[in-house]
């Protein structure tokens, strides 16, 4: 499975739901959600400035990411970003693949 950055910013209203219901309440709740879309979460915290969230997750697909950023966003209380995550290895294998690419306006091919 795929791994996935989870970074999310509470708007007000948002902000009064975790108050009331409290930080761990947000996280079992998350972690219920993630896992019956078949994945697992790994890491759940809480941050100053910005970002209210960071979350790393392992989800089955970049369908079932964009469910869940899509799900949560249109609530109006929470705003997501997400990113996939590349272990070493996996970027190891991005660096052995060949790649054709003609430069814009260019009529050479990049090294």
């Amino acid at each position: 499975m795929t791994r996935y950055l989870i970074q999310a910013s509470y708007e007000p209203e948002g902000a009064k739901g975790l108050l009331a219901q409290g930080g761990t309440s947000r996280r079992t709740q998350i972690e219920e959600m993630i896992t019956k879309l078949g994945g697992k979460l790994e890491t759940f915290y809480f941050a100053f400035g910005d970002t209210d969230v960071y979350a790393i997750a392992e989800l089955p697909d970049a369908a079932t990411a964009a469910a869940i950023g899509l799900t949560i966003s249109s609530s109006g209380v929470v705003h997501t970003r997400t990113t996939v995550l590349l272990s070493a290895e996996e970027i190891d294998q991005a660096g052995s693949k060949k790649v054709e690419y003609l430069l814009p306006g260019a009529l050479k091919q990049a090294a």
